[in-house]
């Protein structure tokens, strides 16, 4: 599938526009200061030529889009920066008007910098979707397109590949990882007759998998259309500069006129509105964003839509992901169930005496749990483990099997297993007879119950949700665990879009999330934060990333929206208010048009000094 590609920041019309400005004023000071006799060039100066040509080359398009925007009643603080370019080129100022052509373009190109250093979140998700599937014909396996294959076809999916379709195991016996759409963090094992779901990650072992659907009517396919709908859905958030320009420019236009109109001499017009040069507008809330992006990344959070750093503040409802996001998405051994009178040190020990010979991604946990209870470890020998029969081996003379509940049914005292619960589970058979029960879950992050309840009080948060693809009894377990009392379970990708669209609606956002399954709902949301970089797709569909899965990293984030949007409104409201008094000055006819740009120089210097300490880092970024 093709995808648009956006425009690349230095490739933009106001990025050129920026060169040029810095390259006519470099050279009308090297003109003026330079060479006292550089001569004219037909009626004006040589250093006031480079002035001219930026003007029209770059002031006119500028001026000429803005006049668009006034014509569509869009009244922001760029309008008021055409305005005073027009008014510089009357005044024959051309030095200022070139500078605000300057801060305009390059505010604009600072912003599009931001924006579009991400590439796009569809080009990821069509990359990471094989294109080439392996099918069996008559004993043979021939590459073909994905798109040939048809319902019932054989597939053959290699080690370490991408699934291609939906479908279910004919042959093989393997493990494959599909957290990207269920949101669990284990390896689920696969053999004859378990389905598998287009996008998943295969094991180390070949499998050959019948198809059910086509590929442009697979699972992945609709998390793709899903997403599709979702960037385009997704609403065009007015930037801070314009909010506050729209309440500014009427208000400089309106004494311009005013002051005009009392004194009866234009040059009062002119005198306001080059005071009124929206300076603190244009480059003090660019700074100020810029700075807030550089302390983030200093911390471990990458800033992908700088509208994050406006918004997330406004936040009052914060949705978590579980997986990843409030738990470290790795299973711990959190009970040893022994059975027929064994010790539980005892079967830990020969288990994990096992188990470090294993890459199931439970055997961790086993050894974790092992090494904290400082069980003493033997060595094992006749060690097998198939794919889909489990582990087994000889440990200190006793014959040991890791299994499943399933494959447990024919073993001595199976009937003594106690009930299922939630979570993962693993069968210890010790010498023929089941001997305990290891029970697994994803483990709570140690700080996840304090995050939770400082969101409120502290953050202005008015509901707290969990939102995961995982079963009623995991969700309901990490909620208890962190104290989060609204669930939906068993979500799908268009569920949990659909859950935060809804609640975008009511009030602003916050998604958390971590996975591919994760990608639209992230997108959708007022503020939508990744953990970690373990898929592009989510990365590239959340407005910022915390590359450590830190929930106090995700605190900070919060601390550095909000500490950015105070420094900016300072910034162009300190701005605004020292430029409205000069303004005052100059319709009384105390400032002229020379006095008055200097002045607006002054108080854009005090502006963008104010907006430059959003890039320092305060004693302290977190509140928990």
């Amino acid at each position: 599938m093709e995808t648009p590609r956006p425009n690349r920041w230095w490739a933009t019309r106001e990025a050129w526009i920026a060169a040029g400005a810095l390259l006519a004023i470099g050279l009308h000071l090297i003109l003026r200061f330079g060479f006292e006799a550089a001569g004219r060039l037909g009626p004006w100066p040589a250093a006031e030529v480079p002035l001219l040509a930026i003007l029209l080359l770059g002031g006119l398009p500028l001026v000429a889009t803005l006049l668009r925007q006034a014509l569509r009643r869009e009244f922001g603080s760029d309008l008021l920066a055409g305005i005073s370019i027009v008014t510089a080129v009357v005044l024959g100022e051309y030095l200022a008007g070139a500078l605000v052509v300057l801060m305009l373009s390059g505010g604009q190109t600072l912003e599009s910098y931001a924006v579009r250093s991400a590439s796009s979140v569809l080009e990821a998700l069509a990359k990471r979707m094989p294109s080439v599937a392996h099918r069996r014909v008559d004993g043979r396996v021939v590459d073909v397109a994905v798109e040939e294959l048809a319902v019932g076809d054989l597939a053959v999916v290699f080690p370490h590949e991408l699934c291609p379709v939906d479908g279910v195991v004919e042959e093989g016996h393997g493990v494959m990882d599909e957290s990207y759409l269920t949101g669990e963090p284990y390896r689920i094992s696969k053999t004859p007759g378990s389905t598998v779901l287009s996008g998943a990650v295969n094991g180390e072992s070949a499998l050959t998998v019948r198809a059910t659907a086509r590929a442009v009517d697979s699972r992945y396919a609709k998390i793709l259309a899903v997403m599709r709908d979702s960037e385009q859905r997704r609403p065009r958030l007015r930037r801070l500069g314009d909010q506050l320009g729209a309440v500014y420019t009427p208000i400089a236009v309106g004494l311009a006129l005013a002051a005009w109109a009392a004194s009866g001499e234009p040059v009062r017009f002119l005198a306001v509105l080059v005071v009124a040069t929206p300076c603190p507008l244009l480059i003090g809330i660019p700074v100020a964003i810029i700075g807030s992006i550089s302390l983030a990344a200093r911390r471990g959070i990458i800033i992908r839509d700088p509208v994050v750093l406006e918004r997330i503040g406004t936040c009052r409802v914060a949705i978590f992901d579980k997986t990843g996001t409030l738990t470290y998405g790795e299973p711990e051994l959190v009970a040893t169930v022994a059975l027929g009178g064994h010790d539980p040190d005892e079967v830990l020990a020969l288990v994990a005496s096992l188990e470090r010979y294993s890459r199931h991604p439970l055997a961790g946990a086993v050894l974790a749990a092992a090494e904290r209870r400082s069980v003493a470890i033997h060595e094992a020998t006749a060690i097998a483990e198939r794919p889909g029969e489990g582990l087994k081996g000889e440990v200190a003379g006793r014959r040991v099997e890791v299994t499943s509940r399933a494959r447990a049914a024919g073993i001595t005292a199976a009937e003594a297993l106690p009930p299922a619960e939630g979570g993962l589970e693993a069968v210890i058979a010790i010498d023929g007879a089941v001997a305990a029960l290891l029970r697994f879950r994803d483990r709570p992050r140690h700080e996840g119950a304090s995050f939770v309840r400082h969101l409120k009080p502290r953050h202005r948060f008015e509901r707290v949700l969990l939102v995961s693809g995982d079963r009623e009894s995991e969700v309901r377990h990490l909620a208890g665990a962190v104290g989060i009392e609204e669930i939906h379970f068993s979500q799908s990708p268009e569920q949990k879009l659909a859950l935060v669209r809804a609640e975008t609606a009511r009030a602003p956002t916050l998604f958390v999330g971590d996975g591919i399954n994760d990608a639209p709902a992230l997108a959708a949301a007022t503020v939508g934060v990744a953990f970690g970089q373990n898929s592009d797709v989510t990365s590239e569909a959340a407005g910022a990333v915390v590359l450590d899965s830190s929930l106090q990293r995700a605190d900070e984030l919060l601390h550095v929206g909000v500490r950015m949007r105070a420094i900016a409104l300072q910034s162009a409201v300190g701005g605004m208010a020292l430029s409205i008094v000069g303004m005052g000055f100059a319709a009384l006819g105390w400032l002229t048009p020379v006095a008055g740009a200097l002045a607006q120089e002054a108080i854009d210097v005090l502006a963008v000094m104010n907006a430059l300490r959003a890039a320092w880092q305060p004693r302290a970024l977190t509140d928990y």
